[in-house]
């Protein structure tokens, strides 16, 4: 009897999540002339019960099938996980005496490989109530990948003599009576030095006034109106018709860069809360939407470097002032706000700006890479199973946040905003992995190249190249409604 118990649960249970990548392994061992492209719809029929409600209560954990389990095999199965749990714990270590000459508090290490990196991200994802994290987590250590600072991947200083050059060039612009609004955003294109990103910013974003003498008030008037929003409404985020908005952002907040533990200071996690909970009471037509939460880290980051001259990574920022937090707080809040409004159809109901967006560049594509846009179509992959997310977080998913940050630059400088040129941006980046797209031969394969693509190591010489081929592309594409459409 406990034979069949067994038999049927392993029966049943056939179709746990993750066992669709085994049966890849195994069908990639098959000559290629043999091998059957899965679909869409097969995939979807694979695993369509893997996670029905109900199905864990159903089984009965004290029955015979499951009390047949070796116990030898269980003592030793854990072992082995223990001492290889023990021998990766020594790696960093190694890392570390390296970085000797370092404040402990801003080590930084190098990941051995990206799955160590997924470890460490799973580590310090925090999934608890606000109200429940009473301390900092402890990692203090985060992985050279997760770094915010304006440094290559391949290590090069940052500054060098044409980037003090163009660092002058900026000051002068920022300091004169006027500033040039025109001539600001053709400097800030290539990007913009980390020591006057802040204010370059709040003017190109339209925050802050070009006029020298104005800015002054102009930031301390907004500030104040900001927090009058806060004393007005953040009270309400308890009433019955906002507990829903409330609850979502409550949720997402702990989720935003779980790597970076500036993120999960229960401080900053409050000052995100009250900036999306004041956004979206204020516009009711789209509210908050999942991916929203996500668009408040650059603009944190950038203003918060403003009071911080180390990696803002791993800075406690208790040890800021009040005023210096309210400063960050508001000027987050309104850049944000300038950002949305120009994108605000990607998140009301339906949300018609990404299916236009995602049709745009499915057309796009098919003009560009005849080949790669087949390539989609024989596998049965639907552009919005891999673009929604790129267009509903600008690629903050797919992009470290320091490259977040420098594509950023462009995207303030370019005259039509975000949402036209992030389109070009999408294109070429999805160009960019032609040859592993082509190499991919089913569906599965396809749909977990294109949501986990290897970014990790990116710096701001990958980005300049991507925003360059990107250029390249509007130019040609743009103004060429015959070439963009069939």
């Amino acid at each position: 009897m406990a034979a069949e118990n067994s038999k049927q649960f392993w029966k049943r249970s056939a179709k746990l999540p993750g066992s669709f990548i085994k049966e890849r392994s195994k069908v990639n061992t098959v000559p290629l002339k043999n091998k059957k492209a899965s679909s869409f719809h097969e995939f979807a029929r694979n695993t369509s019960d893997a996670w029905d409600i109900g199905d864990d209560e159903e089984e009965d954990f004290s029955s015979p099938s499951f009390q047949t389990l070796n116990s030898k095999v269980a003592l030793a199965t854990a072992a082995q996980v223990l001492e290889n749990h023990s021998k990766l714990r020594v790696k960093p270590e190694r890392s570390q005496s390296t970085t000797s000459d370092v404040p402990a508090s801003y080590k930084v290490i190098k990941s051995s490989s990206d799955a160590q990196l997924s470890r460490n991200s799973s580590d310090t994802s925090l999934r608890n109530p606000l109200h429940k994290q009473q301390s900092l987590p402890l990692r203090p250590i985060i992985p050279l990948v997760a770094r915010i600072s304006d440094q290559n991947a391949s290590g090069a200083p940052p500054m060098t003599v044409r980037e003090k050059t163009r660092l002058e060039k900026f000051r002068q612009l920022l300091s004169s009576h006027n500033t040039d609004l025109d001539e600001l955003r053709k400097c800030s294109w290539p990007g913009v030095p980390r020591e006057v990103r802040p204010v370059t910013w709040r003017l190109l974003s339209g925050y802050l006034p070009a006029n020298t003498e104005r800015r002054k008030l102009t930031l301390q008037r907004k500030r104040e109106e900001y927090f009058g929003f806060i004393e007005q409404y953040y009270d309400s985020r308890n009433e019955e018709h906002h507990q829903d908005t409330y609850r979502q952002i409550h949720i997402d907040i702990p989720r935003t860069n779980p790597l970076i533990p500036l993120f999960q200071q229960p401080l900053v996690q409050e000052i995100f809360e009250r900036i999306l909970f004041i956004w979206a009471i204020r516009h009711p037509a789209s509210g908050y939407v999942q991916g929203i939460n996500d668009l408040v880290t650059p603009f944190f980051v950038v203003f918060l470097s403003e009071y911080v001259e180390e990696d803002v990574e791993n800075f406690d920022v208790t040890n800021l002032s009040q005023d210096m937090l309210r400063s960050i707080e508001a000027d987050s809040f309104w850049c944000m706000s300038k950002l949305l409004d120009g994108i605000q159809d990607n998140y009301t109901f339906a949300q018609p700006g990404i299916q236009k967006k995602v049709k745009a560049l499915e057309e796009l594509v098919s003009r560009i890479d005849e080949q790669v846009h087949n390539h989609f179509r024989r596998y049965e992959v639907e552009y919005l199973q891999f673009a929604f997310r790129w267009m509903n977080n600008l690629l903050m998913r797919e992009l470290p946040l320091r490259c977040t940050i420098r594509l950023w630059d462009t995207y303030q400088s370019e005259p039509e905003g975000f949402s036209h040129f992030h389109l070009y941006v999408c294109a070429a980046f999805l160009i960019k992995w032609r040859k592993e797209i082509l190499d991919e031969e089913d569906f599965q394969g396809l749909l977990m190249l294109l949501q986990n693509l290897p970014t990790i190591h990116w710096g701001n010489e990958e980005i300049g190249l991507l925003l360059a081929e990107a250029y390249r592309l509007k130019y040609m594409f743009a103004d060429a409604p015959n070439h963009y459409r069939r």
